[in-house]
Parts: structure tokens; C-alpha cells; sequence
């Protein structure tokens, strides 16, 4: 006997009408009709079908658990966990024995569906085609005839269910966003959208495309009356005739005096180490640019536009910064630990001195708290003496240039932080680095490896440069390599003296 084919269906928003020809064929015509319900009779899913079921046999999924409260010993999980399983084992039972099943989604079967699910425990065994239905998205965004992008627009469709600060960060980062899974979630979903700044262009669509459908303002809902099947569209269309907030305006921007660009360090990871003067300014701009790391980590508020890129873009993004403050934005890029240490406040420079248009604009540089600061304060004084800083990263500068100056460093016997120590595309630098410090340092002399200084992970590793394991150093590592005066006490801690051959300055 050949064994049935399991069709995961899409039955679309909730309108029968939006119900794909393809569907209607395959349901009219299966030996099963599975769906899943939330309690025995609330299947949606099977009430967009009921009028195309025939002679099928029904199986009837019922979720065990809808809110997250449950005796399970696994918890919500784990009672799901359980619930996919046995479903999965009830239809395969309907394909060994011959028969096609239909398993009724409502939307789109691999869109926020439970069918993945089943998707997940019968494909790598069983016979599976996968039929698309109408989107719940498309269904709101078409009931509230708002176009949400065009272009180059970007849309972000998020669960309701995220952390409200992360909410917050993705809906003030796009231009469109689709906001599902509302229902206890709204209040949450409503403060992330007050806070993103995107509370005005967000539009409410509950049952969309059915007779019960509902739209309105989100600033209007009342949260005690929004259900599980509802969505919320923020219009992210920027067509020439629209603002950002989707308002039409016939008339031309009056252009603003020129701002200027401040370039913050926000330290080496802990919101403490923030300081007073960056944390004012950054609660002040309108606009944050930087690595994508970075920027998340300045926390979103209404009225804040970010703007993230990649690690090897410095100057496109100090280019953005300056564009942006010659519009008369108010703008802070963002770099870790301190802006003038390997970090954006140079990058922003080397932008301006490209282009005599940036010369307008002012550009003020807030330190912040360096990662061998961080690194030394942890490990005593190592740094306590005069000291070098060095990147390993022959990204921007010969490699050749980079083993001079160790060298040069080395002989000058000075203590030496090494940012950049080593990383996957540059494995073997911090090894032919400690062949070139050992060529003029004691195997003996002190090493420290601090890493992920300020975060729950931080470790600090007290060693020598003869006993150094490169392999053992990564991108979040900062090695302070000391003088031959360097000590370690009796308790552990590394510092360096101020005076030098015994004799003590003053």
C-alpha cells in the first residue's frame, strides 16, 4: 500500500473568498481534514473551510496549553513539546494507512503556523507538499489599504512577544514593521511603539478581511479588548508625497542650521561605565551611528533614528553622521569603549578632511572609559608607568609596520596593551607577536589577558610571555604585556612602578 502525502494548506486571513483555487480542490477532495484548535470547536482555521468539507475524516488538534500556565513537569514547553509529538504520530497513522491529509493553516502554513511543527517531525519521513495561502499580514494591510513600504523600503515583521526594549530597538531601526502575536502582549507592544517613536503611523487591525474585522488608530485601542488574531501595521512608506510619519505635505522641508557631529565612547560593556556626559548627550540626538553592536547597546526612546552597519565601514558610517548633521540633525556615532582609541572619533576625521563640504561641520569628540583602563584597573596598576597601545590588525597598515613597532616597544622596555590580539581571518598574529616581544623580553615578564572585562562573562588570566598560549586569545580578549618591572603581588594583583632602576621620582 502506498502511503498518503501530508498538504499543509493555507486557508488565508479568515474571508473564505481569499481561500487559494489550489486549497479548495485539495480540501474538497482529502481522505483527512486536520486542524488545530486553541479549545474543542474553535478551530478558525476549519470555520474558513466549512462549507468545501465533505465526507473527509476530521482530526482535531486541540493545544493543551494556550497562555504559558501549565502542570507540565517541562513546563509550557515542554506540555508542547508533547502535544506535536502525539499530533505528528495521529496523521502519520492516516499516511501509513493510504490516506491523504490536509492540515488547514490559517494565513500561510510556514508563516508563524502551527504546521511547522508537523512540518519539522513528518517531512524527513513521510510524503509533504506545501500549498501558500493569503497572509494574515497581507489580509490587514490590504483591509487598511496602507502601503507599508516601496522601493528600498525595509520591512520588519516582529512577534509581539519580544522583550519590550528589543521591540522598541527593531521598530524604530525600519522603516515598515508587522506586529504580530498581540493579544496580553498589546500593552507592552503599544509603550515599545511610544517609545520608538512610531505610536502615530501604527495602525490596528483585528480579524482582518472577516465580518468582524476591526481597524483603528493603536493610540485608540483599548488593550482589554484586543485579541490573539490581530495585528499592527506601521507605515514605513517614504514616497516623495509622504513624511516619515505618513503625513502628506505639499510643502518643501525648510532646511535647518548645520548641527554638529559628537563622537561618544560608551565604554567597554556595563551601563555603568557610561559616562555622565556621553549618557546626557546620547539622550539629546536624533539620530545614532555606528557598528550594529554599539548602537544596540544606546537604548531606544522616542524621536531616536539609528542607523547600524557592519565592522569594516568606518568611513561610509562617519560620512552618514556628517551628512546628516549638515541637514541639521542632531547625530552622535558610537563607538566601544573610548571614540580616539582604535575607535570612530579618527574615522570621523579621515571622512571630513575627503570632502570641503564637510568643513562646516563641527565635530566634538566625549571620552569614555578605554578597554585598558578597564582591563588594568581590573588586574591592580599594570599600566602605572608609561606604556604603549598597539592594534594587531594589519587591516589598515602593513603587517611589517606592525612587527616594528613590537619591536620598537619591546627594546624601549615599555609596558605594552595589544588591542586586536587575534582573531579567525588573523590566527597566527598573536604568536609571531610573542616571538617578536621574546626576542627582547624576559620569558618571565608578566602577561595579563583580560576578556569581556565589565560583562557576566569576564575573565582575567595572569601569566608570562613565555607561558602565553595565542590559542587561547580571541577578538574579546586585551593582553597588557608589562615592563620588566612590572610585579604581581602576594594577592595576585599587576602593577608596575613609577620610578625606574630603583631610584624613585618625584
Amino acid at each position: 500500500m502506498s502511503r498518503g502525502t501530508l498538504y499543509g494548506v493555507g486557508v488565508g486571513p479568515g474571508d473564505p473568498e481569499l481561500l487559494t483555487l489550489k486549497a479548495a480542490r485539495l480540501i474538497g477532495a482529502a481522505d483527512v481534514v486536520a486542524y488545530h484548535a486553541g479549545r474543542p470547536g474553535s478551530s478558525n482555521a476549519r470555520a474558513v473551510v466549512a462549507d468545501l468539507l465533505g465526507h473527509a475524516t476530521e482530526e482535531e488538534l486541540v493545544y493543551p496549553v494556550t497562555t504559558g500556565a501549565t502542570e507540565h513537569p517541562g513546563g509550557y514547553a515542554g506540555a508542547m513539546e508533547d502535544f506535536y509529538t502525539e499530533s505528528a504520530a495521529r496523521l502519520i497513522a492516516h499516511l501509513d494507512a493510504g490516506r491523504d491529509v490536509v492540515l488547514l493553516s490559517e494565513g500561510d502554513p510556514l508563516f508563524y503556523g502551527s504546521f511547522m511543527y508537523m512540518l519539522d517531525r513528518i517531512a524527513p519521513h513521510r510524503p509533504v507538499e506545501i500549498v501558500p495561502g493569503v497572509t494574515s499580514m497581507a489580509g490587514a494591510t490590504a483591509s487598511a489599504a496602507l502601503p507599508l513600504v516601496r522601493q528600498t523600503d525595509v520591512l520588519t515583521v516582529l512577534p509581539g512577544t519580544l522583550p519590550e526594549p528589543e521591540l522598541a530597538r527593531r521598530l524604530a531601526d525600519t522603516d515598515g514593521a508587522v506586529i504580530m502575536k498581540l493579544g496580553r502582549t498589546f500593552p507592552a507592544v503599544r509603550r515599545a511603539l511610544e517609545s520608538a517613536g512610531r505610536l502615530d503611523d501604527a495602525v490596528y487591525v483585528e480579524r482582518a478581511s472577516t465580518g468582524r474585522e476591526r481597524r483603528l488608530p493603536v493610540a485608540d485601542v483599548d488593550p482589554a479588548t484586543v485579541p490573539y488574531f490581530s495585528i499592527v501595521l506601521v507605515d514605513g512608506d517614504t514616497s516623495p508625497t509622504r513624511t516619515r510619519h505618513g503625513e502628506v505635505s505639499g510643502e518643501p522641508l525648510q532646511p535647518k542650521q548645520v548641527a554638529e557631529v559628537l563622537v561618544v565612547g560608551l565604554g567597554p560593556g556595563p551601563d555603568r561605565w557610561l559616562t555622565p556626559e556621553v549618557a546626557a548627550a546620547l539622550a539629546e540626538v536624533e539620530h545614532v551611528v555606528g557598528y550594529a553592536p554599539y548602537v544596540n547597546r544606546v537604548p531606544q526612546r522616542s524621536g531616536l533614528q539609528r542607523h547600524a552597519s557592519g565592522n569594516t565601514v568606518e568611513v561610509d558610517r562617519a560620512r552618514l553622521a556628517l551628512d546628516l548633521a549638515r541637514r541639521g540633525e542632531r547625530v552622535a556615532v558610537v563607538s566601544g569603549g573610548d571614540a580616539g582609541v582604535f575607535g570612530m572619533a579618527a574615522a570621523v576625521f579621515e571622512a571630513q578632511a575627503t570632502d570641503p563640504a564637510y568643513d562646516v561641520v563641527p565635530v566634538r569628540v566625549l571620552p569614555g572609559v578605554s578597554a585598558v583602563q578597564a582591563v588594568a584597573a581590573r588586574a591592580g596598576a599594570p599600566i602605572g608607568a608609561d606604556f604603549a597601545v598597539v592594534s594587531l590588525s594589519d587591516r589598515l597598515k602593513p603587517w611589517s609596520v606592525v612587527e616594528e613597532r613590537l619591536a620598537a616597544i619591546a627594546a624601549a622596555d615599555l609596558v605594552l596593551a595589544i588591542y586586536n590580539p587575534r582573531s579567525n581571518a588573523r590566527p597566527d598574529q598573536m604568536a609571531r607577536a610573542q616571538r617578536i616581544l621574546l626576542q627582547h623580553k624576559d620569558a618571565g615578564t608578566v602577561v595579563v589577558i583580560g576578556r569581556d572585562v565589565g560583562r557576566a562573562e569576564e575573565s582575567l588570566c595572569v601569566t608570562t610571555i613565555g607561558e602565553l598560549d595565542p590559542a587561547s586569545i580571541d577578538m574579546k580578549c586585551l593582553v597588557i604585556v608589562g615592563a620588566s618591572s612590572t610585579r604581581v603581588t602576594a594577592a595576585g594583583q599587576v602593577w608596575t612602578p613609577r620610578f625606574v632602576d630603583g631610584e624613585r621620582r618625584v
